[in-house]
């Protein structure tokens, strides 16, 4: 756990800050690098991890805030907390706001490829995630149930504790380093199958597959019992990976099976 980097006076500079700015810049330039080959200008790549970036800091927060709407119902002043806008939000939330925003771009870029795009845009949304779960681990936050796994970590900095509610002194799974594993591969795979996929659109179902079936499982591990819950036993991560996961596998049938999805 290393949540700061380093202190100057008043101002804290904060790990999982560094790697979350650093996950979207590195997941715009990929994105970027990829729509190229596709023949898709460089610079609506760039527009376009801008537009998502806002987007997805707003879906992020607004699923944050839904999950638990008791809680905020109970005591509006919790919005004007720095606890609150220091909060990362929900990752699904920063997704589903990240498709609506994009495709609201891609709507005024008249000849652009929404597919095309999204097959770009997939891997480089897992190498963020990966990058990203590491600034989790970092602070402490999304942190994992108590195990006794000869690789649990313990906690110990009280700053980090004060932040996310990490406990201290007790061995944890790694979730965060789980998931940024998870997403890694998933980037490796991604990136092979952009290089030979069939028809656009392909990369981008086939990440919402993989990736929902991932996070589904990976929940079993988290022990941070703020982030939500539809029942006792389903986390609304969980939920939401039960409505992807099939709306992927339509899209990947609906994609294929069109007279031209074959050709990329």
């Amino acid at each position: 756990m290393f949540p700061k980097l380093f202190e100057l006076g008043p101002i804290t500079l904060h790990t999982y800050g560094v790697l979350l700015v650093t996950a979207f810049m590195v997941s715009i330039a990929l994105t970027a690098r990829l729509a190229e080959k596709d023949r898709i200008p460089r610079t609506y790549a760039w527009d376009l991890g801008f537009v998502v970036i806002l987007s997805a800091i707003i879906g992020a927060k607004l699923l944050m805030v839904l999950s638990e709407i008791h809680v905020y119902l109970s005591d509006p002043s919790i919005f004007l907390t720095a606890g609150f806008w220091r909060a990362g939000g929900v990752f699904y939330g920063g997704l589903l706001g990240a498709l609506l925003g994009s495709a609201l771009y891609v709507r005024h870029k008249p000849g652009l490829s929404y597919w095309k795009l999204g097959d770009a845009t997939a891997p480089a949304i897992a190498l963020g995630q990966s990058i990203g779960r590491l600034g989790c681990f970092a602070a402490g936050c999304d942190y994992g149930k108590p195990s006794g796994v000869p690789w649990a970590v313990t906690f110990t900095n009280s700053y980090a504790a004060e932040r996310t509610g990490v406990p201290l002194g007790i061995p944890l799974h790694p979730a965060q380093l789980y998931e940024a594993g998870a997403t890694f591969l998933i980037f490796l795979a991604l990136l092979a199958l952009h290089r030979r996929r069939k028809f656009p659109g392909q990369v981008f179902a086939v990440y919402f597959l993989v990736y929902g079936v991932a996070r589904f499982f990976l929940e079993f591990f988290r022990g941070d019992m703020d982030r939500g819950f539809v029942v006792s036993w389903l986390s609304t991560s969980q939920f939401i990976s039960l409505l992807i996961v099939p709306a992927a596998l339509f899209v990947y049938w609906r994609l294929q099976s069109r007279p031209h999805g074959r050709t990329a």
